[in-house]
Order: C-alpha cells, then sequence, then structure tokens
C-alpha cells in the first residue's frame, strides 16, 4: 500500500498548499541546534543497513519499542541489527497517531523513494532496498546533508572538546557550512559524582590546575574563546531546574573548595554555584554575541533501573513540572540590568509553561535586533503537529511570528532533516486556515515573506550566518 505523503501532505485548504509550495518547499536548511557526532561529518560516514542509521541512537524509537511491548534485548540489547529492524516494523504498524509513524514514512520516501506503508509484509524488501542505497556513496553522512539541502549545522560540544574535527572540516571546501555550539551542563552540575572528573579534564585542556572558583572561571572563558575561534555562535544549556542564588566571591570560593574537598553542599550552596557560574557565561556570551539556548524543564533518568543498567539519554526521561517564572526572570534581569544580556532562546518541555516563556521573551526585547529574546520552537514532548501549531499561535497571540527563528531537529540522527519539511507543511498550513476563516489578509505575497522568514531567513540573520 502506497504511503500517505502526498505531495499536499498536511495542507488542508488551496491556500496552504500555495504557501507551501510556492515559498517554502526549495528553501535551504538552517539547523542551529542538533546533536549529529562531529566525527561523522568529518569522516564522512557512511552506514552498513538500516538499523544502523535508523535506531542506534534513537530514544524517541526506543520510548515506543518498549510501550509497544518489546524486550530490551531488541532496543538496546544484543540482538543482531536485523532483529532490532523487525522489532521497530511491528512497532511502526502500531504507532499510528505519533509523530514518528510520520517521520518513518518520510524518510523512507525521501531518502530511499520508499513509496510504500511499513509492515511486516513488505519489511524485508525495504530492508534490502535501504541497505543497497546505503551502499552508495551517495547515502554517506556529507551527502546526506547536501541532499537534504542543508545549508547550516550547528552541532552541540563539551567545552573539553578539542575541536579538531571542526577544524579539520573548517580547512575543506564542504559546501555545508558545520560550526560548534558550547555546552557547558558539566561546568554547572556541580552536584553530579562526575564534576571532580570534569573539571581535571578541563584543567589538562586548558594547560592549569584549577584549584579555585576564579581559575575555573578564567578556564570556561578560554574555552569561549577557543569555541570562538571555531565559529560558534550559540551556547546551549540543559536545566532540569531554573535557580537565582546569589553569591558572593568570598562564598563562591568557599563553596568551590568544598565540592574539590568533596564535601556535603547544601540546596542553597548548589543553586548559588550554579547561579553565578551561568550568570558568569552569559556575559562571556553578551561579548561574544552568541545565543544562549536554555533548555529548560525535563525530569531525567525516572527509572532508576533501568539507568543503571544502560545510563542516560536511553529514553527514561519525561516533563517536570517544577516553578520557573520568578528565578528564570530574575536571572534574565540580572543580566540586562548590567547590560549583558545576550541573544536568548527558551525552550520548555512543558507546554504548561508555553505562555510563561513566550510572555517572559517579551519582558527583555530592547529593540537591538528582531526577535533578540525567542520563545523556542516546540521541543522534544512537542514536537508534534499540536505542540507545533500550539507554540506558534502562542507567540502570535503575545509576541511576533514574524521573527521567530522557526525549526531544529534536536536530533542524532541524519535522516531527521524531513522534520524540517514537517515544521514547514505545519506552518503553511496554520496561516492558510487563518486565510480561508478570513482571520489574517487573503495576501499571499505577504503572508509567502512570513513563511520565508520563519522557515529560513530569520534564523540566518540572528545567527548571522555568512554562507
Amino acid at each position: 500500500m502506497k504511503t500517505f505523503i502526498s505531495e499536499d501532505f498536511l495542507l488542508t485548504n488551496d491556500y496552504a498548499v500555495e504557501l507551501y509550495h510556492n515559498y517554502a518547499k526549495n528553501l535551504p536548511i538552517i539547523d542551529y541546534h542538533n546533536h549529529l557526532p562531529i566525527e561523522e561529518i568529518n569522516q564522512n560516514k557512511s552506514f552498513n543497513n538500516l538499523t544502523e542509521i535508523w535506531l542506534a541512537d534513537d530514544h524517541y524509537k526506543w520510548r515506543l519499542l518498549r510501550a509497544d511491548g518489546v524486550d530490551e534485548r531488541f532496543i538496546m540489547g544484543n540482538s543482531t541489527v536485523k532483529e532490532k529492524y523487525m522489532a521497530w516494523v511491528k512497532t511502526v504498524q502500531n504507532s499510528i497517531g505519533n509523530p514518528l509513524y510520520t517521520w518513518t514514512h518520510m524518510e523512507l520516501l525521501r531518502y530511499f523513494q520508499i513509496d510504500e506503508l511499513l509492515n511486516e509484509d513488505n519489511a524485508e524488501s525495504v530492508w534490502n532496498k535501504a541497505n543497497e542505497m546505503l551502499q552508495n556513496e551517495n547515502m554517506s553522512v556529507r551527502n546526506l546533508l547536501l541532499q537534504s539541502k542543508v545549508e547550516y549545522v550547528a552541532t552541540t560540544d563539551d567545552p573539553t572538546d578539542d575541536l579538531s574535527h571542526h577544524s579539520d572540516l573548517q580547512n575543506e571546501d564542504f559546501a555545508v557550512k558545520v560550526a560548534p555550539t558550547f555546552r557547558p551542563d558539566q561546568a554547572l552540575n556541580v552536584d553530579t559524582e562526575g564534576f571532580i572528573t570534569w573539571l581535571t579534564k578541563l584543567g589538562a585542556t586548558v594547560g592549569k590546575e584549577i584549584e579555585d572558583y576564579s581559575t575555573f572561571l578564567s578556564a570556561l572563558s578560554d574555552r569561549v574563546d577557543h569555541f570562538h575561534e571555531h565559529g560558534c555562535k550559540a551556547s546551549d544549556h540543559g536545566i532540569n531546574l531554573m535557580y537565582y542564588e546569589r553569591a558572593s566571591d568570598k562564598e563562591l570560593e568557599l563553596i568551590f573548595k568544598k565540592r574539590l574537598n568533596r564535601q556535603f553542599l547544601t540546596e542553597k550552596e548548589i543553586r548559588q554555584f550554579k547561579t553565578e557560574t551561568l550568570y558568569y557565561l552569559g556575559t562571556l556570551y553578551h561579548k561574544k554575541n552568541w545565543a544562549m539556548q536554555l533548555h529548560l524543564g525535563p525530569l531525567r533518568n525516572n527509572n532508576s533501573k533501568m539507568f543503571d543498567l544502560l545510563g542516560r539519554d536511553s529514553g527514561f526521561d519525561s516533563m517536570n513540572d517544577q516553578l520557573l517564572a520568578e528565578p528564570l526572570s530574575k536571572f534574565l534581569d540580572s543580566l540586562e540590568v548590567n547590560r549583558a544580556l545576550p541573544k536568548t532562546i527558551l525552550y520548555c518541555l512543558n507546554p504548561k509553561d508555553n505562555y510563561i516563556l513566550a510572555t517572559m521573551a517579551g519582558n527583555f526585547q530592547d529593540g537591538s535586533i528582531p526577535g533578540k529574546i525567542q520563545f523556542g520552537p516546540a521541543w522534544w514532548f512537542n514536537d508534534h503537529i499540536h505542540g507545533i501549531e500550539e507554540q506558534m499561535q502562542i507567540l502570535s497571540n503575545v509576541g511576533l511570528l514574524k521573527h521567530f527563528i522557526g525549526m531544529l531537529t534536536d536530533s542524532r540522527s541524519f535522516l531527521s532533516f524531513s522534520r524540517h519539511e514537517y515544521f514547514r507543511r505545519i506552518l503553511c498550513n496554520m496561516l492558510g486556515e487563518w486565510m480561508h476563516k478570513g482571520w489574517i489578509p487573503d495576501d499571499k505575497e505577504l503572508l509567502g515573506s512570513y513563511v520565508m522568514d520563519i522557515s529560513y531567513h530569520n534564523a540566518k540573520r540572528y545567527f548571522e550566518i555568512q554562507t
């Protein structure tokens, strides 16, 4: 049976069809936040089979497989790649309504020209065709980026990364611009077991022993400089619970010494350390004209048994419901008061916080650029038709949709760029419906400019990407 991904998929009226095909369809992609492995781009990796490119690092799929009653042996266990693929095929048939059902068929169609619904009857032929195509050099990592019309990719990198893969790429004549993103979660998570080990690694990276808080900040500043020299345009922070607790330099030195000596830190001391360190980093980002991305509100590693067995990022995270408005407001204000607030993108995992972030962004726009503070795109569990529409509708209600910087993949998969198509179709359909209902002008040229800006131009301007 043929797939449901038609030329006018998700486009429910003539306005939407015209907006998508005339204004969105052929635009390049700016993917300003993802978790693609930079070494695989540098090495131009090729994949051996569909399981390797499709299932190896996708915790979205792992969650669905578990919900479908699939034994862990066929998910992250030691079964064969063919067995894991067959388990996914069976689960796909039970996943109608989940965005992964749509993305699976979009990826099969766009990258493998397989215009069929995936099921147990055609699983073998799909496996064989996809695997045969993957042996072609046109399906290597770099060629997949080119095929997807990707113009810019921002990977996610730890401050201790030497960025050698980025250096190699930047010395080549590769048409896709690839830049690092500064992700210093390890520097802020003073309360985790691995902090001291990471601190030792940071010291080795900068070539000096870190024995006090001031040296720690100096080392972070050195790494920001290093990332900037390699084309970095943004930082990223995963924040489970927003904090705001100020401290003096003396207090911070004492907190740092306690942690180095492996002494117990109070909750207040942890908040003080995180607040002041993030504040310091924010001032550095402002000086570099970077964007600061704050990903707010996950509750991670909920299943302790599976965490002990499989580790982090294995598909056992969910939404948190802690209050964030007041500490977030105070943190942003502390930077703004000192004229050090960088461009900032606010993402929330819990949709109950959508209006909080959308209105919070409006508090700190300063007229320097359109949309300096962004209510970020629908993230993680919100990355589906309803979540994407809700995010844009709320932004329209309390801010300016026109300046929205649009979609990102937040993915580890080189097939995930079809999600930009998914987003663009949803955007065009939403605006088309508004026109059809008479809520906005019947002006396709005007709305077409919105579509092109949100899909591509706004992000390119916001991050000052030169291509």
